[in-house]
């Protein structure tokens, strides 16, 4: 039996011994489930804060003739690409890497959040910067109420042994309120006319079948996993960028709008590779059936190999081609 501390993870970056900030916030977040949200806004003040002055500094530098609102928009800007990359292309195709894909995105969306509070000139590092993050996420009301709770978290906070199960329980667990925290399975907030309770319950529905299909799909296309996650990833942290503007910035930001959705080059590259992905098992699905191939006088048990060692192949040459290009 060995220390939660050490889950085993897929390693995305860096070495087993150096472990990549995705990969500790996982182990640390298994550990403590109950208390996700306090145990990220730890961590990110902790670990990505002290990083944040030189990076605002870097871009004032950068753009020296840029107006506060410019430079907020750019931080944005910049924080939503990110959020969508490292989000979505970390975990990638596989199922597995899910854990790992959230914990990237929900760190990217807390640098945005510091970075944007550097920008009203408050410290990055300060543990008032937890608490406020707790408030911007809608996990407490109030940052009094953020406080209690995140003293709590770390007094009750204590190293156990787990069991191997409990760990993988404990996994789902935490990936599922992840989730949440990212607005992946919620409909986020919604306007008082679309807040009504039919066509909210309707939002839901939709989106959990949504979610059920490409689930399924996924398992033999995987790439379609990606514009998913990735229009996903682009809702959630607009919410969650309108929420911190008007929060740190109430005289100057301005009024939250409906977005549109708008196709970028990325977004559109892989959607389309996610619709090639989806060719090469209907091909494969016709080789079988046209050759006649079989395994105990059925099709169904060359059909199951044929589609899973495709999908992992499709799968693994994603990876491959990325990590050439880095």
């Amino acid at each position: 039996m060995r220390a939660v501390s050490h889950l085993e993870i897929p390693n995305t970056a860096g070495s087993p011994k150096d472990p990549s900030p995705q990969r500790s916030l996982l182990a640390s977040v298994v550990a403590d489930p109950g208390h996700l949200p306090e145990v990220l806004a730890e961590f990110a003040v902790r670990r990505i804060g002290p990083a944040v002055p030189a990076t605002i500094a870097g871009l004032r530098q950068k753009h020296p003739d840029a107006s506060e609102a410019e430079l907020r928009d750019r931080v944005v800007a910049r924080g939503r690409r990110a959020v969508v990359s490292e989000g979505a292309f970390v975990g990638g195709p596989f199922l597995v890497l899910i854990p790992v894909a959230f914990c990237a995105a929900l760190l990217t969306q807390t640098r945005t959040v510091l970075e944007l509070a550097a920008l009203d000139g408050r410290d990055p590092t300060a543990s008032a910067r937890a608490g406020e993050l707790l408030v911007l996420q809608g996990v407490y009301e109030d940052t009094r109420q953020t406080q209690d709770a995140l003293v709590r978290t770390a007094g009750g906070r204590a190293a156990r042994a787990i069991a191997r199960w409990r760990r993988w329980v404990a996994l789902w667990d935490v990936t599922l309120r992840m989730a949440r925290l990212l607005g992946v399975l919620t409909p986020g907030e919604e306007s008082q006319d679309e807040g009504r309770g039919v066509r909210r319950a309707v939002v839901h529905a939709w989106r959990w079948l949504l979610l059920g299909v490409v689930f399924l799909v996924g398992m033999v296309a995987p790439l379609v996993w990606l514009p998913y996650m990735a229009v996903s990833y682009r809702r959630a942290d607009a919410r969650l960028a309108d929420r911190v503007l008007a929060y740190y910035f109430a005289e100057t930001a301005p009024a939250p709008h409906r977005r549109t959705f708008r196709a970028e080059p990325g977004a559109s590259a892989a959607a389309l590779r996610a619709l090639l992905s989806l060719l090469m098992p209907l091909v494969l699905i016709a080789m079988v059936f046209l050759t006649g191939l079989r395994i105990a006088d059925s099709r169904w048990p060359v059909l199951g190999i044929t589609l899973a060692a495709a999908s992992a192949a499709v799968g693994g040459l994603w990876y491959w081609s990325r990590h050439r290009r880095r």
